[in-house]
């Protein structure tokens, strides 16, 4: 990835959110990490590697060139284990079941939206990026919602007040639930999330087909798939 931007990008020692500017190159991350397999931080700089868009097979390649004191390590352990968390929820795989509450405090699953293609939009009223992101959403979501198409909007927020705020002033009237535990959202951990926004494009019969698809991308997908 050549272009540089500054992503919400959480960091696996670091629990509260981190914006961190990525001033070098994919090509200069990777290099750091074959040059640096020794150390612990070398961790860190493989996670900015798949920053927005995580490849888990890239990763996992990298994490194998590790030093096995490293891999062993504790963080390590958390970093394969978030490795896994993304394998599992990668594209042709079965969607991990999802269920918290939406912000009138009911029970919400994401098998409650069975037989439709779902969105399954992570994100925060505090991210920037995902803010910028809603008026895109909002025209996809006008044009395909009677279409057999839904959007699930996981937030990261710890604030019910803001979440909600967030979500009538952009007039998002999809579907949302959290857990109220920022990046300690258990979906978020269960499908490897750790920058926002990030989705996951699930079709009718549960299987994930699709991961970090946005704005024209997305909507010629659904225009096939629909």
């Amino acid at each position: 990835m050549k272009m540089r931007k500054y992503i919400a990008l959480l960091l696996f020692t670091i629990p509260s959110l981190l914006f961190a500017q990525i001033q070098e190159t994919k090509e200069e991350l990777i290099a750091q990490v074959k040059a640096n397999p020794s150390s612990v931080e070398t961790l860190k700089t493989i996670q900015r590697v798949g920053g927005y868009s995580p490849d888990h097979k890239e990763l996992r390649t990298l994490f194998k060139g590790l030093d096995k004191s490293v891999r062993k390590s504790k963080e390590g352990k958390q970093f394969n284990y978030y490795l896994k968390r993304l394998e599992n929820s990668s594209i042709g795989k079965k969607a991990p079941a999802i269920t918290q509450l939406t912000p009138e405090g009911e029970p919400f699953s994401l098998s409650d939206l069975r037989s439709k293609y779902v969105l399954i939009e992570f994100w925060a009223s505090w991210c920037p990026d995902c803010r910028r992101e809603n008026p895109n959403l909002v025209k996809t979501y006008a044009e395909f919602k009677d279409k057999n198409f839904e959007i699930l909007g996981v937030s990261f927020d710890r604030k019910l007040e803001d979440w909600v705020a967030a979500i009538e002033k952009e007039k998002l009237t999809w579907k949302h639930i959290s857990d109220l535990q920022s990046w300690q959202n258990a979906a978020g951990t269960l499908y490897g999330v750790r920058a926002i926004p990030q989705n996951i494009l699930v079709d009718p019969e549960g299987i994930i087909v699709a991961r970090n698809i946005r704005g024209e991308e997305l909507n010629t997908k659904l225009r096939e798939l629909l």
